[in-house]
């Protein structure tokens, strides 16, 4: 049964789409539509299939994931290949990664994927230190030549604890400058970015092609992170809503190459915010 919120939400959706496409210019977003696996957290396990006909319906033609349970690799990548959609990225657990590489390799490779990505470095929650970054450095560079030896490239995902103050910098900048660019790039997560009180266009600009993916998402206004990497699910907000700069983002990640861009909705209300988050980059002109 609709309600009278989802009725009003779904014409706002509407005027904004609609008015959204009255604007001239090229499109700033210009790579096919991607998605985070972990958007559909919930959904996924009461169905597979459902939601990967959900995902194909929104418009998403990538999906940034691994198989879930019940299902392999190229079970998953059939039935995604089947309604257009592929898996340029998938994840990999930094226990699983420095365990086993090679298996990590094997899986991205049955699904398709190009990249593998770490998105967590274990650490005492609020207290990310420097041995914790120079251990994660010696496992990347590693980690990644496994990856580049397969024909991968290795991405690590920033999560915001990292820009814990270190020297002139932080500690995101000492894993980027120590890690071998041959075995080791990253993906930029705006949201994290921003709760980690970083400037994702500045960081985008100092470091260049090492960025090869990004996360798209949005903080709330008015949120200040506190560097434990975490926050409430409605901090999460419509892309565009919040505080990030996107349309400088877009300029800057279309400038250094970026290809590959995976909106991720953490919020509990993935399926309002999705529709509206999409329309608002299709909305964005140079």
């Amino acid at each position: 049964m609709r309600t009278k919120k989802t009725t009003l939400f779904l014409c706002l959706t509407l005027c904004a789409t609609l008015s959204f496409g009255q604007k001239k210019g090229a499109p700033l977003y210009k790579a096919a539509f991607g998605v985070q696996a972990y958007t559909f957290r919930n959904a996924f396990p009461k169905g597979i299939i459902a939601t990967l006909d959900t995902i194909k319906a929104l418009g998403f033609t990538e999906l940034e994931g691994g198989a879930p349970k019940g299902i392999t690799a190229a079970e998953f990548k059939k039935a995604c290949n089947e309604r257009g959609i592929s898996i340029p990225s998938t994840g990999g657990g930094y226990e699983q990664l420095v365990a086993n590489p090679q298996e990590a390799a094997n899986n991205a490779k049955a699904l398709g994927a190009s990249y593998v990505m770490c998105a967590w470095i274990p650490h005492q929650k609020g207290n990310f230190t420097l041995d914790n970054a120079k251990k994660a450095v010696a496992d990347f560079n590693a980690i990644g030549k496994v990856m580049r030896d397969n024909g991968l490239t290795f991405c690590y995902h920033d999560h915001g604890y990292e820009f814990q103050k270190h020297g002139d910098g932080t500690l995101m900048d000492y894993i980027i400058q120590n890690t071998d660019p041959r075995y080791v790039s990253f993906e930029m997560d705006v949201l994290w970015t921003l709760h980690g009180g970083a400037d994702p266009v500045a960081l985008l600009k100092k470091y260049g092609n090492r960025w090869k993916l990004m996360h798209v998402k949005d903080l709330k206004k008015g949120i200040k992170g506190d560097l434990t990497g975490g926050t409430p699910p409605e901090n999460d907000v419509v892309v565009g809503a919040g505080q990030a700069d996107f349309v400088g983002i877009l300029k800057e990640a279309n400038r250094i190459g970026i290809k590959h861009f995976f909106i991720e909705d953490e919020s509990n209300k993935e399926f309002e915010q999705m529709p509206a988050s999409i329309a608002y980059l299709k909305s964005l002109r140079n």
